[in-house]
């Protein structure tokens, strides 16, 4: 028999719940220096100190769509473990900048919550998650629809 310890089902989404997210995670040089070069966003405001001195923040600046992937990730386990399909994001905000040293952590609310009328095993969460640093300032938010298992006819369907 096989478990997916991972993520909720449909049912145990609750309009209006707010789910802090236990993961946190400290960003160090190297995290933004190899995320600047899986994607290919070589701006120097994320690379390159002297350049960063002499801009808006006086230092290197933390790439938004790293900050981003961050707080997806430590979503993963209370929101979209069970998920089939994350069907889209929508209306990211970048709230405050974030600097190296900077510790992100996370919480989801859950708008709303509605079966598939189409597929009895499944169904779709709509969430908006917001990632602060530690000093509890928002530096980032945005929502998406997640379709998510019916733990009804998971359970059913395994062995």
């Amino acid at each position: 028999m096989h478990v997916n310890l991972i993520g909720n089902y449909l049912e145990d989404f609750k309009e209006g719940e707010l789910v802090k997210h236990a993961p946190s995670k400290t960003i160090f040089e190297s995290d933004n220096n190899i995320f600047s070069l899986l994607t290919m966003n070589w701006h120097p405001v994320h690379t390159n100190t002297e350049y960063a001195k002499n801009g808006q923040h006086g230092k290197i600046l933390v790439v938004g769509t790293f900050v981003f992937s961050i707080v997806v990730g430590m979503t993963v386990n209370d929101i979209s473990g069970k998920a089939i399909a994350n069907l889209d994001y929508e209306k990211v905000e970048h709230l405050a900048p974030v600097f190296i040293g900077d510790t992100i952590c996370a919480e989801t609310e859950v708008l709303s919550v509605r079966k598939s009328s189409s597929k009895p095993d499944r169904g779709v969460v709509y969430v908006e998650t917001t990632g602060f640093n530690q000093k509890d300032e928002a530096v980032i938010r945005f929502r998406r629809h997640v379709l998510v298992k019916s733990g009804i006819h998971d359970e059913a369907g395994s062995d």
